[in-house]
């Protein structure tokens, strides 16, 4: 059975930073395009990162560019999220998921897979 699993969300003050994580089960996570998407209450769901199968090729949205940095470790069939410099829009439920179209789809609509989410809160 395939499933992803969110962990490393927090309460985190402007500025500061969090490692989130999503591990997969019941299948290979290098073999797949992989996103990061989240969904702030209240509001619609966002793509947040893409990472790609083949060439590792990495895709965000303008708004965490430069800050947020997603990667993969092969050995724990692991992907991360290293958040930096968090702002108060950052609070949100973070997903992981296995887009249907790849990179080249939507990173949170069409979906194979997903995990229930991590909630990440950006707080003075």
């Amino acid at each position: 059975q395939m499933q992803l699993v969110e962990s490393g969300g927090g309460l985190v003050q402007p500025g500061g930073s969090l490692n989130l994580s999503c591990t997969a089960s019941g299948f290979t996570l290098d073999y797949y395009h992989m996103s990061w998407f989240r969904q702030a209450p209240g509001k619609e769901r966002e793509g947040v990162s893409c990472i790609s199968s083949s060439d590792g090729m990495t895709y965000y949205i303008d708004s965490v560019k430069g800050r947020f940095t997603v990667s993969r470790d092969s050995a724990k069939n692991t992907m991360y999220l290293q958040m930096h410099s968090l702002k108060l829009e950052d609070t949100a439920v973070y997903h992981c998921g296995r887009p249907t179209r790849g990179c080249g789809g939507s990173w949170y609509n069409d979906l194979e897979v997903w995990g229930q989410g991590t909630l990440v809160t950006v707080s003075s």
